[in-house]
């Protein structure tokens, strides 16, 4: 019986992958319907308009208790929504299958596409990027990118052709509706605690990680980073293939020697021609030229598009250097974890917008980080924690609600050679719909002072 045809079909959750996923499922002769608990109104009129003509049934501003029976032969859940919302819990009572979008499209691709598949805490999407930057400058359009960094799988199934390779970024929130999916070339940038929230537990945050290597085979690629040792524990019993990159250990793998990064014996490149900043930046490229040289990509090739790669928008992001003061965005460390690793990436003073949603994050965890801030702008949610933690380590701390007005105060304490540095350590729920918004405001500030 051929997959997802006029079966029963519950999206929750509306976003790019519930469109995306309504879309295609409408299209295979499916009942379709899309509940999302946002009113009609607040949702993209757009897309909602062409949902309605396609045939979708659409249900929003709220759950409602007899929606979902035992009708259903399937209930599709965005990455977002908790996993133990109460449509998931009744759907498992009932026996109906939950799987997300990627899943789905997963079920759907020609046997013979190959998949490169990323995960980790920190660096997935840069390390997604690089991958997907170097496989298109030697494969052209065999290559595709999806998942998490913003283009559903189920977007681009019209267009994969049999040989071609997809670059797909996972999420634990999608690894938690994983059943069969699994990437022929895995990489596993490092775990550290984050999403705890969302996840409950640190080794339920570990397992959904993890899932796509679970299901891979002896024929298939683990590409793991040696020198975090949740990597090396959590993945220990898997049946693939182990590949490892270490930045700090010489290892039967990619390493540094002398400054430059090996693959086994062979030098690919030098350090000093990564343009983008940070140890953990190092480690992305690694990642990135392990999984390429699984398909045979040259060092010619792996050269040109590190050394010209400038970094992803909002991840340690380089935005202007203006009257001596570098400014950067970082509005992607939403945790702990991403602010410690930007804090490293500088030895110049540097004045650090903290805060955001108030999720209980431990900023003492940044005390043995800040030897090169001179000042802390709190903002957010959390703001008067923030400056009571400043206060704490003898930090120079000044306290707004909104990030536009600190960013007056930044300028104004300055000086030539300094840095300004927007990594919250927070979520940015309190106040915007995204992270990329605050990240976009930020810039887009930095554009003013530019132009006045």
């Amino acid at each position: 019986m051929e997959l997802f045809r006029n079966k029963k079909v519950l999206i929750l959750g509306l976003a790019r992958s519930g469109y995306q996923a309504a879309k295609l499922l409408i299209k295979r002769g499916n009942t379709v319907y899309l509940n999302d608990y946002k009113e009609e109104e607040k949702q993209d009129k757009n897309q909602v308009e062409e949902l309605r003509n396609l045939g979708v049934n659409l249900v929003f501003g709220g759950h409602p208790d007899e929606l979902l029976d035992n009708t259903f032969d399937y209930l599709i859940k965005n990455p977002g929504v908790p996993i133990d919302h109460k449509y998931v819990l009744k759907a498992k009572e009932l026996g109906i299958e939950v799987i997300n979008e990627v899943e789905m499209a997963y079920r759907l691709l020609p046997s013979d596409v190959s998949i490169i598949g990323i995960t980790g805490t920190n660096g997935k999407t840069t390390t997604t990027t690089l991958i997907y930057e170097i496989m298109k400058e030697a494969f052209k359009e065999r290559v595709h990118l999806a998942g998490n960094i913003g283009y559903p799988l189920s977007s681009i199934l019209d267009r994969v052709k049999k040989d071609d390779i997809i670059v797909i970024e996972c999420s634990c929130q999608q690894g938690e509706n994983f059943k069969d999916f699994h990437p022929h070339v895995g990489v596993c940038t490092n775990f550290s605690e984050a999403h705890i929230d969302f996840m409950k537990t640190y080794e339920h945050y570990k397992e959904t990680k993890s899932r796509m290597f679970y299901s891979q085979d002896s024929s298939d690629i683990a590409i793991m980073n040696y020198s975090n040792s949740d990597v090396m524990e959590e993945l220990k019993n898997i049946k693939s293939e182990k590949k490892y990159f270490s930045s700090n250990e010489n290892i039967n793998g990619c390493h540094i020697k002398d400054n430059k990064i090996y693959y086994y014996d062979d030098c690919v490149m030098d350090i000093n021609d990564i343009k983008i900043k940070g140890m953990h930046n190092v480690e992305n490229c690694m990642a990135a030229i392990m999984a390429v040289k699984e398909y045979g990509v040259s060092n010619e090739i792996i050269r040109k598009v590190i050394s010209n790669f400038k970094g992803v928008e909002h991840r340690l992001e380089y935005v202007d250097t203006i009257n001596g003061v570098e400014y950067y965005n970082d509005t992607e460390a939403t945790n702990i974890k991403c602010c410690q690793i930007a804090l490293s990436s500088f030895n110049k003073p540097t004045i650090l917008f903290l805060g955001g949603l108030e999720r209980g994050q431990d900023f003492n965890e940044l005390t043995n980080y800040m030897a090169n801030v001179k000042a802390i702008i709190a903002i957010g949610s959390c703001r008067d924690r923030v400056a009571l933690y400043a206060k704490s380590i003898n930090k120079e701390v000044y306290v707004y609600e909104h990030l536009t007005d600190g960013f007056d105060k930044a300028v104004s304490i300055a000086k030539p050679g300094d840095v300004v540095l927007l990594s919250p350590a927070s979520a940015s729920w309190d106040q915007y719909k995204e992270c990329e918004v605050r990240g976009a405001e930020f810039k887009g500030k930095v554009s003013d002072l530019k132009h006045e």
